[in-house]
């Protein structure tokens, strides 16, 4: 299924998957439905595109803040000599799901989550120690604009094409975030959900068989995670590469403060804009407004950036792109790995 080959079917399956996945009890009919296929057709493409590494997996997509985590982007400078050690102590931490190196004096970047209960600050001064880094910025979110890949496979949009944004892609943030309540039956259901979903006709019904409940019952919890907004949406997550999107970059911008609340919806209305969010500012880093445009190549990727600016007037900016992926997995949320890593690394040594 390479990417010039594929037909108007075959992409508009692809767009479809990312974008909403029905819950219900047939999903890939409904979704053939929607499309003019049927569903053997939907599950042949999806299981095509899966073969070929197009498509990551599909998977229930939560929201780690909702879920009571705390969770920060981090940019760290690295003596260039010894980056790829420092990735590694970085990488082996269960809550780190991103990590990259990336052109600039802070040459490395990452996310971490650390689970309810537990501080972001002492993670990541941890990982600060143990990795070597001579600084290390934490970069919260302050305010989220957009949160959604969602990659163009008819490969018609243009680079500074525009789409709304959605009400799942501006989930609620705040400063702090309770913990959620959830029955022993949603904690497993959360865990399953993390996991690839098998490409068969009634597929829930046989995660909830493994779950030991009712399909019925099963899409109810479903239905209400994503009611509660713990759950963002069900949806395919791509291999960019794969896919054909050679290139992405994080744009940072220097917005004034009393500008943020507007330029950052405007920047997040730009549909290579897959992530647009508010972050804190630093003596050296004087960048609060974050883009991460995704494209077809670097020229893509550098026009988007050029309307933002246009449009938005802010002319000081840093393109950073990424030079290397050291870590690319989705977040597993309660798992005794955090524990583990906590116990291993946070706790006192005794005499």
């Amino acid at each position: 299924m390479a990417l010039l080959t594929l037909t108007d079917s075959e992409a508009g399956v692809l767009n479809a998957i990312q974008w909403k996945f029905p819950l219900a009890a047939a999903p890939f009919a409904a979704m053939g439905e929607e499309l003019g296929l049927s569903e053997g057709e939907v599950i042949s493409v999806v299981t095509r595109a899966k073969g070929e590494g197009v498509v990551r997996q599909l998977s229930a997509i939560f929201d780690t803040r909702c879920l009571g985590y705390q969770s920060s982007l981090v940019a760290a400078k690295v003596d260039p000599s010894r980056i790829d050690s420092a990735a590694a102590v970085i990488n082996a931490h269960p809550g780190v799901s991103h990590n990259y190196k990336r052109n600039h004096d802070f040459n490395l970047w990452y996310t971490v989550a650390c689970p309810p209960g537990s501080s972001i600050e002492e993670h990541v001064d941890a990982l600060h120690r143990a990795s070597g880094a001579d600084a290390t910025r934490l970069l919260p979110t302050l305010t989220l604009y957009k949160i959604g890949v969602k990659l163009d496979m008819t490969g018609l949009m243009a680079p500074d094409a525009k789409s709304e944004v959605l009400e799942h892609e501006r989930p609620p943030r705040a400063p702090h975030m309770e913990a959620p309540v959830l029955s022993p039956l949603e904690v497993e259901v959360i865990k399953r959900l993390q996991e690839d979903l098998p490409l068969v006709p009634r597929p829930f019904a046989v995660e909830a068989e493994e779950l030991g409940v009712g399909e019925d019952e099963l899409l109810q919890l479903m239905e209400s995670l994503r009611q509660r907004k713990l759950m963002r949406r069900f949806a395919a997550v791509m291999n960019h590469r794969t896919a054909g999107f050679k290139a992405n970059a994080m744009g940072v911008w220097a917005v004034p403060a009393e500008r943020c609340d507007d330029v950052g919806p405007a920047m997040a209305g730009y549909s290579a804009v897959s992530h647009c969010y508010r972050r804190p500012t630093y003596a050296d880093w004087p960048y609060s407004v974050f883009t991460m445009v995704h494209g077809r190549s670097a020229r893509d990727c550098e026009a988007a950036i050029e309307a933002i600016e246009q449009e938005t007037g802010i002319h000081e900016y840093c393109l950073l792109w990424s030079t290397k992926e050291y870590k690319k997995v989705r977040l597993k949320y309660f798992t005794s790995e955090m524990e583990e890593w906590e116990t291993a690394n946070l706790t006192p040594a005794t005499a």
